[in-house]
Protein backbone atom coordinates (compact mmCIF):
# COMPACT_ATOMS: atom_id res chain seq x y z
CA UNK A 1 0.00 0.00 0.00
CA UNK A 2 1.32 3.45 -0.88
CA UNK A 3 1.66 6.12 1.75
CA UNK A 4 0.58 9.67 0.96
CA UNK A 5 4.00 10.77 -0.26
CA UNK A 6 4.34 7.69 -2.44
CA UNK A 7 0.94 8.36 -3.99
CA UNK A 8 1.83 12.00 -4.66
CA UNK A 9 5.17 10.94 -6.14
CA UNK A 10 3.47 8.60 -8.59
CA UNK A 11 1.02 11.37 -9.49
CA UNK A 12 3.79 13.85 -10.20
CA UNK A 13 5.69 11.26 -12.24
CA UNK A 14 2.57 10.51 -14.28
CA UNK A 15 2.02 14.21 -14.93
CA UNK A 16 5.61 14.70 -16.08
CA UNK A 17 5.35 11.66 -18.34
CA UNK A 18 2.21 13.16 -19.87
CA UNK A 19 4.12 16.36 -20.59
CA UNK A 20 6.83 14.27 -22.25
CA UNK A 21 4.20 12.65 -24.44
CA UNK A 22 2.78 16.04 -25.37
CA UNK A 23 6.25 17.17 -26.38
CA UNK A 24 6.58 14.13 -28.61
CA UNK A 25 9.47 12.50 -26.80
CA UNK A 26 10.13 8.94 -27.96
CA UNK A 27 12.64 6.27 -27.13
CA UNK A 28 15.33 5.52 -29.67
CA UNK A 29 15.02 2.04 -31.15
CA UNK A 30 18.80 1.71 -31.01
CA UNK A 31 19.07 2.55 -27.30
CA UNK A 32 20.95 0.01 -25.21
CA UNK A 33 18.56 -1.85 -22.89
CA UNK A 34 18.92 -0.85 -19.24
CA UNK A 35 20.72 -2.89 -16.60
CA UNK A 36 17.98 -3.21 -14.01
CA UNK A 37 18.53 -3.66 -10.26
CA UNK A 38 18.67 -7.25 -8.99
CA UNK A 39 15.45 -9.23 -8.81
CA UNK A 40 13.79 -7.31 -11.66
CA UNK A 41 10.86 -8.96 -13.41
CA UNK A 42 10.93 -9.54 -17.18
CA UNK A 43 11.27 -6.15 -18.87
CA UNK A 44 7.70 -5.57 -20.07
CA UNK A 45 6.22 -6.62 -16.74
CA UNK A 46 8.83 -4.66 -14.81
CA UNK A 47 8.04 -1.43 -16.70
CA UNK A 48 4.31 -1.82 -16.15
CA UNK A 49 4.59 -2.72 -12.47
CA UNK A 50 7.30 -0.24 -11.41
CA UNK A 51 5.61 2.63 -9.53
CA UNK A 52 8.50 5.06 -10.10
CA UNK A 53 8.48 5.64 -6.35
CA UNK A 54 12.30 5.78 -5.98
CA UNK A 55 12.19 3.61 -2.85
CA UNK A 56 14.71 1.15 -4.30
CA UNK A 57 17.36 3.85 -4.56
CA UNK A 58 16.59 5.18 -1.08
CA UNK A 59 17.15 1.68 0.30
CA UNK A 60 20.38 1.00 -1.62
CA UNK A 61 23.39 1.19 0.75
CA UNK A 62 25.82 1.25 -2.18
CA UNK A 63 24.13 4.19 -3.94
CA UNK A 64 24.31 2.39 -7.28
CA UNK A 65 20.72 2.89 -8.51
CA UNK A 66 20.04 5.69 -10.98
CA UNK A 67 16.85 6.71 -12.78
CA UNK A 68 16.09 7.30 -16.43
CA UNK A 69 14.77 10.69 -17.48
CA UNK A 70 12.23 11.51 -20.15
CA UNK A 71 14.91 11.18 -22.82
CA UNK A 72 14.71 7.40 -22.33
CA UNK A 73 11.13 7.40 -23.58
CA UNK A 74 7.85 7.11 -21.74
CA UNK A 75 8.15 3.38 -21.04
CA UNK A 76 11.47 3.74 -19.21
CA UNK A 77 11.08 7.27 -17.80
CA UNK A 78 11.86 7.36 -14.07
CA UNK A 79 12.55 3.63 -13.88
CA UNK A 80 15.69 2.45 -12.04
CA UNK A 81 18.88 1.19 -13.61
CA UNK A 82 22.48 0.49 -12.61
CA UNK A 83 25.52 1.95 -14.40
CA UNK A 84 28.30 -0.45 -13.40
CA UNK A 85 31.22 1.70 -14.45
CA UNK A 86 30.11 4.31 -11.93
CA UNK A 87 29.11 1.85 -9.21
CA UNK A 88 28.29 -1.83 -9.31
CA UNK A 89 25.66 -3.65 -7.28
CA UNK A 90 26.70 -5.46 -4.08
CA UNK A 91 23.67 -7.80 -4.32
CA UNK A 92 22.44 -7.05 -0.81
CA UNK A 93 18.76 -7.24 -1.83
CA UNK A 94 17.69 -4.11 0.05
CA UNK A 95 16.19 -2.56 -3.10
CA UNK A 96 13.95 -5.56 -3.69
CA UNK A 97 12.86 -5.60 -0.07
CA UNK A 98 11.84 -1.94 -0.38
CA UNK A 99 9.94 -2.35 -3.67
CA UNK A 100 6.20 -1.93 -2.91
CA UNK A 101 4.88 -3.44 -6.15
CA UNK A 102 7.02 -6.54 -6.68
CA UNK A 103 8.69 -5.11 -9.78
CA UNK A 104 11.85 -6.17 -7.97
CA UNK A 105 11.48 -9.67 -6.53
CA UNK A 106 13.21 -10.50 -3.26
CA UNK A 107 16.08 -12.98 -3.20
CA UNK A 108 18.40 -14.52 -0.65
CA UNK A 109 21.53 -12.32 -0.46
CA UNK A 110 23.97 -15.22 -0.76
CA UNK A 111 25.55 -17.37 -3.46
CA UNK A 112 22.57 -19.67 -3.89
CA UNK A 113 20.09 -16.82 -3.96
CA UNK A 114 22.12 -14.84 -6.50
CA UNK A 115 22.50 -17.79 -8.85
CA UNK A 116 18.83 -18.75 -8.59
CA UNK A 117 17.12 -15.37 -8.76
CA UNK A 118 19.40 -12.58 -10.00
CA UNK A 119 19.59 -11.94 -13.76
CA UNK A 120 20.91 -8.41 -14.22
CA UNK A 121 23.31 -9.10 -17.08
CA UNK A 122 26.36 -10.97 -18.28
CA UNK A 123 29.99 -9.86 -18.26
CA UNK A 124 31.75 -9.68 -21.62
CA UNK A 125 35.54 -9.45 -21.93
CA UNK A 126 37.49 -7.71 -24.67
CA UNK A 127 40.79 -9.58 -24.56
CA UNK A 128 42.47 -7.07 -26.87
CA UNK A 129 42.12 -4.45 -24.11
CA UNK A 130 42.57 -6.64 -21.03
CA UNK A 131 45.96 -6.04 -19.38
CA UNK A 132 46.32 -9.69 -18.39
CA UNK A 133 45.98 -10.81 -22.01
CA UNK A 134 48.53 -8.23 -23.16
CA UNK A 135 51.77 -8.89 -21.30
CA UNK A 136 50.72 -7.35 -17.99
CA UNK A 137 48.96 -8.83 -14.96
CA UNK A 138 45.93 -7.35 -13.27
CA UNK A 139 43.20 -9.56 -11.78
CA UNK A 140 41.06 -6.62 -10.55
CA UNK A 141 37.86 -8.06 -12.02
CA UNK A 142 38.45 -11.42 -10.37
CA UNK A 143 39.10 -9.83 -7.00
CA UNK A 144 35.92 -7.74 -7.24
CA UNK A 145 33.60 -10.58 -8.29
CA UNK A 146 31.30 -11.88 -5.53
CA UNK A 147 31.26 -15.21 -7.37
CA UNK A 148 35.02 -15.37 -7.97
CA UNK A 149 36.07 -18.89 -8.86
CA UNK A 150 32.72 -19.48 -10.56
CA UNK A 151 31.59 -16.50 -12.68
CA UNK A 152 35.24 -15.50 -13.14
CA UNK A 153 38.13 -17.91 -12.83
CA UNK A 154 41.73 -16.85 -13.04
CA UNK A 155 44.31 -18.30 -15.40
CA UNK A 156 48.02 -17.87 -16.02
CA UNK A 157 49.20 -14.28 -15.49
CA UNK A 158 45.81 -13.52 -13.90
CA UNK A 159 43.95 -13.90 -17.18
CA UNK A 160 40.21 -13.78 -16.41
CA UNK A 161 38.12 -16.66 -17.74
CA UNK A 162 34.38 -15.94 -17.73
CA UNK A 163 31.55 -18.40 -17.22
CA UNK A 164 28.37 -16.67 -18.38
CA UNK A 165 26.17 -19.35 -16.80
CA UNK A 166 27.39 -18.24 -13.37
CA UNK A 167 27.52 -14.47 -13.95
CA UNK A 168 24.59 -12.54 -12.44
CA UNK A 169 25.59 -9.15 -13.88
CA UNK A 170 26.27 -7.15 -10.72
CA UNK A 171 28.86 -5.05 -12.56
CA UNK A 172 31.49 -5.01 -9.82
CA UNK A 173 34.02 -6.37 -12.33
CA UNK A 174 33.28 -3.50 -14.72
CA UNK A 175 33.62 -0.98 -11.93
CA UNK A 176 36.95 -2.49 -10.85
CA UNK A 177 38.53 -2.76 -14.32
CA UNK A 178 41.71 -0.67 -14.47
CA UNK A 179 41.73 -0.28 -18.24
CA UNK A 180 40.24 2.85 -19.79
CA UNK A 181 37.92 2.26 -21.52
CA UNK A 182 37.09 -0.85 -19.53
CA UNK A 183 38.02 -4.22 -20.96
CA UNK A 184 35.12 -5.94 -19.24
CA UNK A 185 31.52 -4.78 -19.54
CA UNK A 186 28.20 -6.08 -18.30
CA UNK A 187 25.55 -6.51 -20.98
CA UNK A 188 21.90 -6.67 -19.85
CA UNK A 189 20.20 -10.01 -20.39
CA UNK A 190 16.85 -10.51 -22.05
CA UNK A 191 14.83 -11.32 -18.95
CA UNK A 192 11.81 -12.04 -21.13
CA UNK A 193 13.50 -15.28 -22.23
CA UNK A 194 15.92 -16.07 -19.38
CA UNK A 195 14.42 -17.54 -16.22
CA UNK A 196 15.56 -19.65 -13.31
CA UNK A 197 19.23 -20.46 -12.82
CA UNK A 198 20.14 -21.43 -16.37
CA UNK A 199 21.86 -19.21 -18.92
Amino acid sequence: MFDRRGFLGVGVTTAIAAVGLALGRTKSASARPPLRPPGALPEAEFASRCARCFKCANACPNDCIRFHGLEAGLVDAFTPYVKPRDRGCVLCGECAEACPTGALQTFAPDRDGWLADVRMGRARLNKSMCFSYNDRTCGACYQACPLAGEAIRIGVFEKPILDSSKCVGCGLCEQACLHLPQAIRVVPVDRDTVTGSTA
